[in-house]
């Protein structure tokens, strides 16, 4: 948890809640305490995970699975009661790959996003297409109901050269495409902005690693997973960062500190 006046949220694509919680996360999550937090890939139905631990912690949680077993799937942990909890965006072939989740408190909505990936194949990349211009609308409408949005979540996408050990050879991998890239650029000038790149500038900073080639212990990565902040929320940020030396996923999570009221 945060000082007394600030908000803690926490994103983690873990690969597997199940496999994650085999590795360690229960007690990732007994050390940093986030007030949110936000997880994606979960790949498993609440009803397949022992959720007692989560309680002991003082964390409500709330699911949204996809419709095919063990794949996609994201959920969301609370240590406050969310005034309300809305799963899916109302866009049938996203919801059912279980991809989005939002808890409502006041005036603030945090939601947990896992967008597809497009390194399967040219069909997968044209659902990703898609999925980028319905998300980016959906929330820039629900931004016009709630401006306060914090957005969490692995995008599949690094945003900048910065953001990838190498910008050059991966100029045609999807994750950095030009048209994901522009995407990105779209989304960070029109009413959001990337919660980590407004308190850290240096490079090397990545959320997830190849399971190849000793990726991770070289710090060969990219940095896909996001907390994004609307644009009325950037003054409430008080820092940001993410932890390699979490090791429960071949992501890792990334934080994000608010101010508790904006």
């Amino acid at each position: 948890m945060c000082t007394f006046g600030c908000v803690k949220i926490a994103s983690y694509n873990v690969n597997g809640i199940r496999s994650a919680l085999s590795k360690g996360l229960g007690i990732w999550l007994e050390r940093e305490q986030p007030d949110v937090l936000c997880l994606q890939e979960i790949k498993a139905e609440q009803s397949q995970v022992d959720t007692a631990l989560f309680e002991h912690l003082g964390y409500r949680h709330f699911w949204h699975s996809a419709e095919k077993k063990g794949y996609s799937g994201v959920a969301l942990l609370t240590r406050f009661e969310p005034a309300r909890v809305v799963v899916g965006t109302g866009i049938d072939y996203i919801d059912r790959e279980g991809r989005v989740i939002r808890a409502d408190y006041g005036d603030r909505s945090y939601l947990s996003i896992y967008f597809p990936s497009g390194s399967s194949g040219d069909e997968r990349q044209a659902v990703k297409m898609r999925f980028l211009d319905d998300i980016g609308d959906f929330l820039n409408r629900l931004r016009a109901e709630r401006p306060h949005l914090v957005v969490c979540g692995d995008f599949n996408i690094c945003h900048r050269p910065i953001d990838i050990h190498d910008p050059v050879r991966n100029a045609t991998v999807s994750g950095f495409l030009p048209e994901e890239r522009a995407w990105m650029d779209r989304f960070f000038s029109t009413g959001f902005a990337d919660g980590f790149r407004l308190v850290v500038q240096e490079p090397h900073h990545y959320s997830w690693w190849t399971f190849r080639a000793n990726a991770r212990a070289n710090n060969k990565g990219w940095r896909i997973d996001y907390t994004a902040v609307s644009d009325p929320l950037v003054s409430s940020v008080r820092a940001a960062s993410i932890q390699p030396q979490a090791v429960h996923s071949d992501h890792c999570p990334v934080i994000l500190e608010l101010n508790a009221s904006s």
